[in-house]
């Protein structure tokens, strides 16, 4: 994909930190097809930053094989071959897995510096980066969390600044008007699509706008395409099961826009300029993991349990709230290249964004139809720019002003984190003095939600400092920079 690392091109990067030419940089991303898509942006800033350094990257061939020529250059090499890789010495090393035979190479592998899940001598596996151990403390926690995974592969090693002035290009808008739009049918979990009859009647309804659909899926969708076609009467195409990744590639350039839940395909479809409308739905949370480049779309129901881990109602809320005949007529007005008329119309239980950047140069979704459940808006904010200064992306006037906007907005939500406040300082300094226990996950889970983004990040902080005194009192000191951040001043 074409992009411009911004007005600075040519000066953004840099020999290595001790200045010598030849760096030498080892990654693992040894987990699925979008993992590895999303890993794409990482490895171009990598070759910004330290230009002719040779970076090699262990993966799956099984997806790395067809999708190294759509990515940035980079030596791919397959797991199986990561002990003799590991063998060798390298200036940098970045775990982006949570394999644990990943964690062990990348503790045999030497270099100075090391970024993600190391296992370390005896066994003991330490979290390396204040953004990987961040994202660590995302697991069953991750409902607040407003850093999309792309950003979080390079925060630990990658200038903010160099984020920030990348400028990608907009999404392909073709000049022929033959109407074809995919439809991509599978996800990794049932729950995170929607299911047959729906997918017919969307297929139905584009038709119905004089679209062509088109079924796509992989061998796992066989029968679902071949169900959702009946279902649609014969309305789209059905190509499930029948293209290779690197086909699939080429196809994705003849669409006008990409209806997809959040799968592999859709961020192929994202990173090679496809415009796609992502249905979000099920468990998953599109800050972290929608399509990355701006310009894509996001659809979400109006629901405010949206974005969960893990779900326990049945039906889900955030599924039922998706009418396919609305979104057959958000696609209509895409691909029409009218999508700035959705702004403000009734996508009636559902919430449209489009992919943007805040204004440190970070992901971003910007809502255009519907209005965002305040108290979910604001707490992802605030606690966007509260860890941004914990890690030194914006000073404390950012988490002060968001803080300001909630309370103004939600009284009675800013007085009960008031009052929740001074207890977690209490149970922190009663903890470090022998008096109490921290190490049990009950300790950030017992506390409100609102709070717990805070709360499950200190508890894997302890855990990663084995629990120690030193450990314990940084963990006070976020505490107190909370307080700040939430008090009448900032500075």
């Amino acid at each position: 994909m074409d992009l411009d690392c911004g007005t600075d091109a040519h000066g953004c990067g840099r020999a290595g930190r001790d200045g010598r030419a030849g760096v030498r940089i080892l990654v693992f991303q040894m987990q699925r097809m979008g993992d590895l898509i999303l890993s794409f942006p990482l490895f171009l800033w990598l070759g910004r930053a330290y230009p002719g350094a040779a970076i090699r990257v262990v993966g799956e061939p099984g997806f790395f094989g067809p999708l190294s020529v759509l990515g940035p250059t980079v030596d791919y090499v397959g797991w199986d071959g990561g002990d003799r890789v590991a063998a060798q010495e390298y200036d940098m090393v970045i775990n982006l897995s949570h394999r644990p035979e990943a964690a062990e190479l990348a503790g045999k592998a030497a270099a100075p510096r090391k970024a993600g899940l190391v296992m370390e001598e005896g066994g003991v596996l330490r979290m390396h980066g204040d953004w990987q151990l961040y994202r660590a403390s995302l697991v069953r926690n991750n409902r607040h969390n407003r850093f999309h995974w792309a950003d979080l592969n390079a925060l630990d090693v990658i200038p903010l600044a160099m984020i920030a002035a990348t400028r990608w290009d907009a999404p392909r808008q073709l000049e022929r008007h033959d109407g074809r739009v995919g439809v991509f049918l599978g996800a990794s979990q049932p729950e995170k699509r929607p299911d047959a009859a729906f997918w017919g009647t969307l297929a139905r309804e584009l038709a119905r706008r004089g679209l062509k659909p088109v079924l796509l899926g992989g061998p796992a969708e066989r029968e679902l395409g071949r169900e959702v076609k009946r279902l649609c009467g014969g309305a789209a195409l059905e190509y499930c099961g029948r293209l290779g990744l690197a086909e699939l590639a080429k196809v994705l350039q003849t669409f006008h826009l990409l209806i997809t839940p959040d799968t592999g395909p859709m961020h192929l479809a994202a990173w090679t300029g496809c415009r796609v409308l992502n249905l979000s739905m099920g468990p998953v949370n599109p800050w972290e993991t929608g399509p990355y480049q701006p310009g894509h779309f996001v659809l979400r129901g109006a629901v405010s349990c949206r974005g969960c881990w893990e779900c326990s109602r049945s039906p889900m809320p955030c599924r039922a709230a998706f009418d396919p005949a609305r979104v057959a007529y958000a696609a209509w007005r895409m691909v029409r290249g009218e999508s700035q008329r959705l702004a403000g119309t009734g996508l009636s239980g559902m919430d449209l964004f489009q992919v943007g950047r805040d204004g440190r140069g970070v992901y971003r979704l910007e809502a255009v139809s519907g209005r965002p459940p305040l108290a979910e808006e604001a707490l992802g904010r605030f606690w966007s720019e509260m860890f941004g200064h914990f890690f030194g992306v914006g000073d404390m006037s950012r988490p002060h002003k968001a803080w300001e906007e909630l309370a103004r907005s939600l009284p009675r939500l800013a007085a009960a984190f008031a009052r929740t406040l001074p207890r977690l300082g209490g149970f922190l300094r009663a903890g470090i003095s022998g008096r109490g226990d921290f190490s049990d996950e009950s300790f950030w889970a017992g506390f409100p939600p609102f709070v717990r983004p805070l709360t499950g990040y200190l508890h894997i902080f302890l855990q990663n400092g084995d629990f120690s005194r030193q450990a314990g009192r940084t963990c006070l000191e976020r505490v107190s920079q909370v307080a700040q951040a939430t008090s009448g001043t900032s500075d």
